[in-house]
């Protein structure tokens, strides 16, 4: 197969957010390959544990179907040499059941821990230690990108260094390993790799919704491992009861053992998660672009992986020094699309709610220092989060004309500057209008 054969599958069968941002950046080294192993180049190391971590298997089944051999998948930076030797041991030390393939740098040690997350983070270390015992299955739910997938894979790494047998896989991934074995009579294959492993490790699970054959297998599958002690944990971006299209038999024992949720996590957390993921990866960021990434960005940590992916490679391929400049132009496109989507009543709502007044005060003719000082902020953040021009920030106030928003932008400014207290404040509102908490 070439590149480009590959890719075409890949877009096909991936969704196009991965595909533009992660899987177009592969590179077939056909030469250095054969059918032990397949060997990929890409731009940088985020990019190849990322590719890594949630698409081994989906790239082996191309050359299953296509091939008829499955080799081991090599993702490696352009420039990086490794012998065959090199991988094939690699590979071993790491060996797990049908070569399944985690983030090494997915540990708990890397896994900020906050309010927002913290029932969830006790009940996969408390799974880790005793798999099969504690809470069985573990069933972790949340919005996307918040650290389902870090903490999955987290209890996976920590049965690997135990010794025990694991299998990785998102749901999407079970359904075509599924969909492919019954199209080739293969299925004593596909049950001896799912039903003989220590732990089984299931991302985004809500997407069996409606798979009535699918459903029916993982049923028996997790049945077998169930009666076996067999540790499962499975996420999923909303509660069993909630996913649409799923069986009722499937329901009752996705609750039988814990459900944690994930929460999206404060600006202190996220703060936090911008300076793990920068000091894991080797990116020198000041405290001013943390904190601008923090406060411009929603709360979404695949997203910030994103971010410094770009910023990494700017930097190392163009050339540039990273500061606060660059990330504002990097970053341009995301903010703008944020805030159209950002409404002015939206941001008197959470204002008025986090200073404890009434929404109808800030547009009220009241001059209290309570009502002035929430009124200077809404119109801050209104300047800073969306579209609106200074009248048209106005009219919407009942103020008198743009002079008087821009009088109290130029304060806001400057309290920002010289009072720490009133600068967290903004940056927290900021941090739920993002976030669209109203």
């Amino acid at each position: 197969m070439t590149t480009k054969d590959i890719l075409t599958i890949l877009k096909e069968e991936n969704s196009s957010i991965d595909y533009d941002r992660y899987l177009k950046q592969l590179i077939y080294k056909k030469s250095s390959s054969n059918e032990k192993i397949a060997v990929f180049d890409v731009p940088n190391k985020f990019i190849a544990m990322y590719i890594k971590s949630k698409y081994t298997t989906v790239i082996q089944n191309c050359f299953e179907s296509k091939e008829n051999y499955t080799p081991i998948i090599e993702v490696r930076v352009t420039g990086e040499r490794k012998t065959k030797k090199d991988i094939i041991s690699e590979n071993e030390k790491q060996n797990t059941s049908e070569s399944t393939i985690l983030n090494p740098s997915y540990t708990f040690d890397s896994f900020i821990v906050g309010s927002s997350n913290q029932m969830a983070y006790n009940a996969s270390m408390a799974v880790a230690s005793k798999p099969g015992i504690l809470y069985n299955p573990l069933f972790i739910y949340g919005g996307t990108g918040l650290g389902k997938t870090h903490l999955l894979q987290a209890i996976g790494n920590t049965a690997i260094e135990e010794g025990k047998t694991i299998i990785y896989v998102t749901i999407e991934q079970f359904m075509n390993d599924f969909t492919f074995s019954i199209k080739n009579k293969n299925m004593d294959h596909f049950r001896a790799k799912y039903r003989n492993c220590d732990v089984l490790l299931i991302d985004d699970i809500q997407f069996l919704s409606g798979k009535e054959q699918t459903q029916e297998e993982f049923f028996h599958t997790f049945n077998e491992l169930h009666n076996a002690k067999k540790q499962i944990i499975m996420t999923s971006d909303r509660l069993p009861s909630q996913i649409a299209g799923l069986v009722d038999r499937l329901k009752s024992r996705f609750e039988w053992g814990l459900t944690a949720d994930i929460q999206i996590p404060g600006l202190e957390t996220k703060i936090a998660i911008i300076e793990k993921k920068s000091e894991l990866n080797g990116i020198v960021l000041t405290k001013d672009i943390i904190n601008y990434i923090a406060t411009n960005l929603d709360s979404s940590i695949r997203e910030i992986e994103g971010v410094l992916i770009r910023i990494n490679a700017s930097a190392s391929l163009l050339n540039q020094e990273i500061n606060l400049e660059m990330v504002q132009a990097l970053l341009k496109d995301t903010i703008k699309e944020t805030k159209e989507n950002i409404k002015l009543p939206n941001i008197i709502d959470i204002v008025a709610r986090e200073l404890n007044i009434k929404p109808s005060d800030i547009k009220s003719k009241k001059r209290t220092a309570t009502v002035a000082n929430a009124r200077r902020i809404v119109i801050y953040l209104a300047r800073d989060l969306t579209h609106n021009s200074m009248p048209d920030i106005a009219k919407f106030l009942g103020m008198k004309d743009h002079s008087s928003i821009s009088h109290n932008i130029k304060k806001a400014n400057e309290l920002i500057e010289k009072d720490e207290n009133f600068k967290l404040n903004i940056a927290n509102l900021k941090n739920k209008i993002m976030n669209k908490e109203w």
